[in-house]
């Protein structure tokens, strides 16, 4: 329990940590990784270049500052955060580095204002603050270790084919290299994959939706490649195209992630989904139809057109032979062909009114995944539509921004 001198020391910098969190968060990652490199082998690097993984960090101290002396306010995003930390092998030995350079960015960036006091009131602060990550991560560890077929960290797999999905998405099935059992996953939840890609100095790891049911003899994940080799995302996607074929190997972590369809409910269900954004929601459809199959289900994807979408032959098939699920596709730049062939069912985005129009009421279960843009989008409608905040569900790939109040 932290001292109530400390919790009020570290209350009254909320008003700083609004204005300059961002800037703390920025140098807190430049100094860490130029004291501990080696940790830029567990860090995305692109989160970093696009100052995601800052903000995210900054809201989250924001959040423990505002919500120090009530904790358990904050922990479904502790959870968030944890399951994304198992993920990628973060340690207990990993938050007393962290610590000292979240200080020593304090300090850097607020000069005088960051008295002795506030420092060590929030040396103190994030003391219990790291206590509670790693409880709750130790937590998840034993439990991916304990699943039957499961492990603790990472584990090597085989490649076992590779699908082309479409101009920009190609599929990986992968099944364990020492022929073991594979754990049960929810729908919806991610594995991160190590790759050692040629010409990178540090190992880089990835996140990734499973993008089939579970209870298969694999694991599926379907990845875009992203553009520009030398990006930080193309880096790895376009390795893993180009580089990573059937009989090549890779390093994977257990399935974790918050974000995952109810299979308690029986409500009807809503898949939105943009670019990308299909792979968990295709996890969701695969599994609602094999074992919910009298569950109501629409399907919605928002694509730029054919040409990168990527599973709509199986998506036709499900929806011919299943009454109960009726899908629709969305493409804002759709070619002549697509046209012609009537390939899709709305030209544009999604939008309320047209949400109105295809479903019969807003009560049903969302879920969603894609682009920012997209999800700000489809976030904004459901809520102008009243619908209630528990029956909303979305995924962010990469560190969770606000909706309401990020740029796009």
């Amino acid at each position: 329990m932290l001292d109530q001198k400390y919790i009020s020391i570290v209350k009254s910098t909320v008003p700083v940590l609004e204005k300059h969190g961002t800037q703390i968060t920025t140098r807190f990652y430049q100094m860490l990784f130029e004291n501990h490199p080696e940790l830029l082998n567990i860090f995305n690097h692109a989160n970093q270049k696009k100052g995601r993984q800052q903000q995210a960090l900054a809201n989250t101290v924001y959040a423990a500052a505002q919500y120090i002396d009530q904790l358990e306010t904050i922990v479904p995003v502790v959870k968030q955060i944890a399951h994304k930390h198992r993920s990628l092998g973060i340690k207990p030995e990993h938050y007393p580095i962290v610590g000292e350079h979240l200080l020593m960015a304090i300090k850097d960036v607020l000069g005088d204002q960051a008295t002795d006091e506030i420092i060590e009131a929030w040396g103190e602060a994030y003391g219990v603050i790291a206590d509670v990550f790693i409880k709750v991560e130790a937590e998840m560890y034993e439990e991916a270790a304990a699943a039957e077929g499961g492990w603790r960290d990472f584990r090597s797999f085989v490649v076992d084919k590779k699908v082309k999905e479409s101009d920009v998405i190609t599929s990986f099935y992968l099944i364990p290299e020492d022929g073991g059992k594979l754990p049960t996953f929810l729908p919806g939840q991610y594995i991160s994959v190590k790759v050692d890609a040629e010409g990178e100095e540090y190992t880089q790891i990835r996140q990734y939706s499973l993008s089939d049911a579970p209870g298969k003899p694999y694991y599926r994940i379907s990845v875009k490649r992203e553009e520009g080799a030398n990006t930080p995302d193309g880096k790895i996607s376009n390795h893993l195209h180009a580089h990573v074929h059937a009989g090549d190997k890779l390093e994977i972590s257990a399935p974790a992630g918050d974000f995952a369809l109810d299979l308690d409910s029986d409500e009807p269900v809503v898949l939105m989904s943009g670019g990308v954004g299909l792979t968990p929601m295709m996890s969701m459809l695969n599994t609602i139809v094999e074992q919910q199959p009298e569950r109501k289900v629409t399907f919605i994807h928002a694509a730029q057109n054919s040409g990168v979408h990527a599973m709509n032959d199986h998506v036709k098939e499900l929806t011919k032979r299943h009454p109960q699920l009726t899908s629709y596709v969305v493409y804002d730049q759709p070619t002549d062909s697509d046209r012609e062939q009537s390939l899709f069912h709305k030209e544009g985005y999604v939008t309320l009114d047209w949400l109105k129009n295809i479903l019969p009421s807003n009560a049903a279960e969302f879920y969603f995944c894609g682009p920012v843009p997209f999800m700000k989008a489809v976030n904004s409608a459901l809520k102008e539509w009243q619908v209630p905040d528990e029956k909303i569900h979305f995924e962010f790939f990469g560190p969770a921004l606000d909706l309401e109040t990020q740029a796009s």
